[in-house]
């Protein structure tokens, strides 16, 4: 489009992409898409040719609008601009990109400040549940500047409560969709959870890593990454997912003893390249799972007593705080998670 399309380019969590009011974007879903890959640069490796950074984390598009819900402000839909493909996947959420939405539509007008803090209420698109996110608003306007900080980030920021509540089942339609809180699949043990992310949590050891490996260490180790998606592959019919061979979810999280003091250990493929830390979602499904008695989770997982709980979920570059509440089942039925947002840009971009 050579007029350009407004845009706000933002780091959410530990991602980082284009922010755009929808009615700014092309309309029909083609078109969108074409845009959106040619503003990336995809497909390339480099994406030398556009605003993509080279990694599934930093080649993502938050869509949002005022919303016409009751009770929410704005919806909001992800959407994940593949780097040497030319796809554009609405399967999943980004509880990351979250993180940006209520700045943004502060931003934008599409949400009036409070003096203070303001909470925004948030329709994810991908999976239809809501979220609430609070945003730092000191004399009406958003604040990026703060002491909180977050692993996988320099420096300290504003912080970002985001809160989630029934979101059990979000893309499979049950929180354990094969029905069985352990299956096994290639002979080996796995928990097929979705509290917000599809997941597939095994133990790292039976795939045998020992779960401390870099991120490059794993990315090098195409064997691995062989039996990682044959699993996948076949754990998508048993999640619900159908054929996932395209898709991108679910996530395979490789799961070990926490090494840091928190509750447990993670490596997870996003599906196919090794994430820097953990996505926001995906660590409550890992959460959900930790505190899920007879899961692959539950035996290695450390947990304190009380609720609601926080647990620490490690990851190669630190570790994610998630925030549980339990029901007298013990049952996972609020979770929030502590992130940080901020604008880098506002202008145009152009494809």
């Amino acid at each position: 489009m050579n007029e350009g399309v407004a845009c706000m380019w933002m780091r959410g969590g530990t991602s980082k992409g284009g922010f755009f009011v929808a009615d700014d974007l092309p309309q029909d879903i083609n078109a969108r898409d074409r845009f959106l890959l040619a503003m990336m640069g995809s497909p390339d490796m480099r994406q030398i040719d556009g605003m993509g950074g080279a990694d599934p984390l930093t080649s993502k598009v938050a869509v949002v609008n005022k919303s016409e819900r009751d009770g929410v402000d704005v919806d909001y839909l992800f959407l994940q601009v593949a780097v040497d493909q030319a796809t554009v996947s609405d399967a999943q959420n980004c509880g990351n990109m979250l993180a940006g939405v209520g700045p943004f539509a502060i931003e934008r007008g599409l949400v009036e400040a409070k003096n203070g803090r303001t909470p925004v209420t948030i329709f994810m698109q991908n999976t239809g549940k809501i979220a609430i996110a609070t945003v730092e608003t000191p004399k009406g306007e958003v604040s990026y500047f703060g002491e909180a900080k977050i692993d996988g980030v320099p420096g300290t920021a504003s912080p970002i409560l985001i809160e989630f509540s029934d979101i059990a089942g979000s893309s499979c339609g049950a929180l354990l969709p094969s029905g069985n809180v352990v299956d096994e699949i290639e002979g080996v043990a796995v928990t097929l959870i979705d509290n917000g992310m599809p997941c597939v949590v095994l133990k790292a050891s039976d795939m045998e890593i020992t779960g401390r490996e870099t991120r490059e260490e794993l990315e090098a180790d195409e064997e691995l990454k062989s039996r990682l998606e044959v699993i996948r592959l076949k754990a998508g019919p048993m999640m619900m997912l159908g054929n996932v061979a395209e898709k991108t979810v679910p996530k395979m999280t490789m799961i070990s003893a926490p090494q840091k003091g928190g509750a447990i250990s993670t490596r997870t493929f996003i599906p196919h390249r090794c994430h820097a830390s953990i996505g926001v979602l995906g660590a409550v499904s890992v959460a959900t799972a930790c505190l899920l008695e007879g899961s692959t989770a539950h035996q290695l997982a450390r947990i304190a007593e009380g609720n609601p709980k926080q647990l620490q979920i490690e990851h190669p570059i630190g570790q994610s705080t998630i925030l549980v509440e339990l029901d007298d089942a013990d049952m996972v039925t609020k979770a929030a998670v502590l992130r940080t947002a901020r604008k880098l840009f506002d202008g145009k971009v152009f494809a």
